[in-house]
């Protein structure tokens, strides 16, 4: 084999555009494969939290995320009881508070990423049909166009990944009992709403978040209620309004008068899934949401997608195809441990904002002490984690 190593990310979100990013950035041939035909994602708001932003202003893309996102305010964004009485301030930054929390679209995100790679790297309309892998290769096969020999494949194509099965038997979801409706307004639409902050309030077995994203011209909201039914895991089934309102009736007159405003709404089944066993088989390793899906109530789907791209551009850097299986467990060793935790931490946080407590002072104050856990999220350095990993590595074998 020998020569530059060669490597095919099959999904085109925000973990599989920062994966080509992060892997064209260190010099790697990269190809990323994005079934649509043309990039793009729902309109729904995304955290960019400190543990992503550093790593993307690493990349040169900060001053793209401030005028396009809203840094969420530390001094006004709160958690709130269901009749607006205040709890805990949220933690919005790091422990130095130099990186603050971005409220952002998704869309816009997916923007400043893939406006970043150079032309010809993402190729949009490529389905990916079919995978073959030996000793000394993958061949991935798509619906159109030729098939495309790679090195190294990186499944980022979502909780319902395809390739998942050429890895570890596919994991089963796991039902949250809840469904969230999810949407944007105007921000002129209810102008009495600030837009420099996030707030979340809670209730019996609900909560419902608010923050703002697109420079503050559009409030995100979701919302979170039980359901005894199985919903789709989709971002784009179509909700009622009316039924959301009833939900949050008696709550605090602020969210009675978001809610009257809106006019059309999305929903989709919470579900999760228990860590997998592996991520790697081979040349072949699962990234982001097909390799840990997880509940989004710490706000860090996207953002451990965007870890999980910086490590593997690390540990991939000097990396040939003859050596690149072995690194592909090392990129699942350093990740594995953070993102079961995350996961772990996020339906835990979920049972917290649904108020499963007989007593809700137990709450408020775990709500009050959960800034440890958080700090723990938001100071961590995946870049450099994964240099020592590997600096560690190269000193054993030496």
């Amino acid at each position: 084999m020998g020569g530059k190593l060669r490597v095919a990310v099959v999904g085109g979100g925000i973990g599989g555009l920062a994966t080509g990013l992060a892997l064209h950035q260190r010099g790697i041939d990269v190809t990323v494969h994005e079934q649509a035909t043309a990039l793009g994602e729902v309109g729904a708001g995304v955290q960019v939290t400190p543990n992503s932003l550093r790593l993307l202003d690493r990349f040169g893309l900060g001053d793209a995320l401030r005028q396009l996102g809203v840094v969420l305010d530390p001094r006004h964004s709160m958690y709130y009881r269901m009749d607006g009485t205040p709890i805990a301030p949220v933690l919005t930054t790091d422990s130095t508070g130099r990186n603050p929390i971005y409220g952002m679209h998704r869309a816009d995100l997916v923007d400043v990423l893939a406006g970043a790679i150079p032309a010809g790297v993402v190729r949009t309309g490529h389905r990916c049909t079919g995978l073959r892998q030996s000793e000394d290769a993958v061949e991935l096969e798509f619906g159109s166009g030729a098939p495309v020999t790679a090195d190294v494949v990186v499944a980022a194509d979502g909780i319902h990944s395809s390739l998942q099965r050429h890895v570890v038997e596919p994991a089963l979801p796991v039902n949250s009992g809840s469904v969230a409706y999810r949407g944007l307004l105007p921000a002129d639409v209810v102008p009495s709403w600030p837009t420099d902050r996030f707030e979340l309030w809670m209730g019996a077995g609900k909560h419902l978040l608010v923050f703002p994203v697109r420079a503050g011209t559009l409030i995100n909201y979701v919302a979170f209620v039980p359901s005894g039914e199985r919903a789709e895991e989709s971002w784009s089934a179509p909700g009622d309004p009316a039924v959301l309102a009833q939900a949050f009736r008696g709550w605090d007159p602020r969210i009675q008068e978001l809610l009257a405003a809106v006019r059309s709404t999305f929903w989709w089944g919470l579900y999760d899934r228990e860590p997998l066993r592996r991520w790697t088989n081979g040349r072949v390793t699962l990234l982001g949401d097909a390799a840990h899906p997880m509940l989004p109530h710490l706000g860090q789907g996207a953002n451990q997608s965007i870890e999980d791209a910086i490590a593997l551009s690390i540990v991939l850097a000097d990396a040939t195809p003859e050596t690149a299986p072995e690194r592909l467990r090392e990129y699942e060793a350093l990740r594995h441990p953070r993102t079961s935790a995350v996961q772990a931490g996020a339906r835990a946080n979920g049972l917290r904002y649904d108020s499963r407590y007989e007593d809700l002072s137990v709450r408020d104050a775990e709500l009050d002490g959960v800034r440890t856990f958080r700090l723990s999220l938001y100071d961590y350095d995946v870049e450099r984690a994964a240099l020592d990993a590997r600096s560690a590595l190269q000193t054993a074998a030496d």
